[in-house]
């Protein structure tokens, strides 16, 4: 039986223009006499999109910024109605999309967790009995007693998840929020996404973490300017997607990736200038990497950071570096280029260069397949290797002990 289905769902929004009700209703007889507003002030988030999902599936949404992955939450979660086409969800929709989603500020913890489950349908007793198990996971118990308003954004997300995860809800639909969580608390959100899949709950999840949509999803939806371009097997869709990079990093193409006051111009891959060839020779197994960064930003923004990512073909991230680990920089507005070198650490195969900018609080880009690049030659006697680090060895020969009966 399918809990989801999606039938040619569009969603327009109007660009720039904030209306009372009188101002509707006359833009509403405007359209009627096509009279409506132009076509440069609207957009189309998303455009006959058309799914559905079994009761009990595990289906993720890949694509990049802007491509409509959250409109479709916002609509499977009854928050947005479509502008045409047609949703049907059966059954409980516990929806987290962002940090707070359904908690009422001026409420208590505690009372959150009460009000989030009887809009979910359940009793008070039913929520009593799994109010433990949530407090737990969420790690707030010192605040229970505390307005949500007050909490940090780390709390307030920990408690949301606990509450969307542990109420039963027939469809669990999650945003890529789980990036503002510290490590450990990811993967325990990972490992309760796995068991509520085991249970058997329907489960749509967008993710830029593809190593962690691939172990959960089973299918995949791989979106691209509000259409749905591809759907199957989740390892083929994230091989697919992450194949098709927006630039062949070894040759240096130019972007255009504008997402809040960031535009990425370029990124490339090149060997370390030291390597015979100069920067248009091959990358080789055992070279030094330098990946370059180019980006113009557009106002100041109090703790922008960066984090490159390097990818496997199947969607492993091998690498994740924050620029805030190695050095304080304060980006005003202006161009910049920032230059990461990787050691010798890669086997050969298919990589991708994923960006990330954002504060601590919101996230502005995140682009897992930004450019490609390919190491050749490798070690034909560990093919299946990722990283060969190379890493130092010490034996040490150990007494003999003499065992007496």
């Amino acid at each position: 039986m399918d809990l989801i289905q999606f039938e040619r769902v569009s969603k327009r929004y109007v660009i720039g223009q904030r209306m009372n009700a009188r101002e509707a209703v006359a833009q509403a007889t405007s359209r009627l006499l096509r009279r409506g507003a132009s076509p440069s002030s609207e957009l189309w988030s998303i455009k006959d999109v058309s799914f559905s999902v079994r009761d009990g599936e595990a289906l993720g949404i890949v694509g990049r910024n802007g491509a409509g992955k959250s409109t479709i939450l916002k609509i499977l979660a009854g928050i947005t109605a479509p502008t045409s086409g047609s949703s049907r969800t059966r059954g409980r929709v516990a929806a987290l999309l962002e940090v707070g989603t359904g908690f009422h500020p001026e409420l208590t913890g505690r009372e959150n967790i009460y009000l989030n489950g009887a809009i979910l349908g359940m009793s008070r007793r039913d929520i009593t009995l799994r109010f433990a198990q949530i407090v737990d996971f969420s790690g707030v118990d010192r605040f229970l007693d505390t307005p949500v308003k007050r909490y940090s954004s780390g709390m307030y997300l920990r408690l949301a998840f606990a509450v969307a995860a542990h109420l039963e809800p027939d469809v669990l639909v999650v945003d890529e929020i789980l990036a503002v969580g510290d490590a450990e608390f990811q993967r325990k959100c990972i490992g309760r996404m796995h068991e509520a899949e085991a249970e058997g709950r329907t489960l749509v999840f967008v993710s830029h973490d593809l190593d962690s949509l691939t172990k959960i999803c089973q299918r995949s939806l791989w979106l691209e300017g509000g259409e749905i371009r591809d759907s199957g097997p989740t390892p083929t869709i994230v091989r697919d997607y992450l194949n098709s990079g927006l630039a062949p990093a070894e040759r240096g193409h130019g972007l255009a990736i504008t997402s809040g006051p960031i535009t990425v111009a370029a990124v490339r891959v090149r060997p370390d200038s030291t390597v015979a060839g100069g920067a248009d020779a091959a990358l080789m197994f055992g070279d030094q990497l330098r990946v370059e960064i180019e980006f113009d930003v557009s106002a100041e923004t109090p703790g922008l950071d960066l984090a490159v990512m390097v990818t496997t073909g199947s969607g492993v991230r091998v690498l994740d570096e924050l620029l805030s680990e190695q050095s304080i920089t304060r980006f005003t507005p202006g161009s910049y280029r920032v230059e990461v070198l990787i050691p010798p650490l890669l086997n050969a195969g298919d990589y991708s260069i994923g960006l990330w900018f954002g504060t601590p609080h919101e996230e502005f880009l995140a682009e897992p397949a930004a450019a490609m690049f390919s190491v050749h030659g490798g070690d034909p006697t560990r093919p299946d290797r990722i990283v060969a680090a190379k890493l130092p060895f010490a034996v040490h020969r150990l007494a003999s002990i003499n065992v007496v009966d």
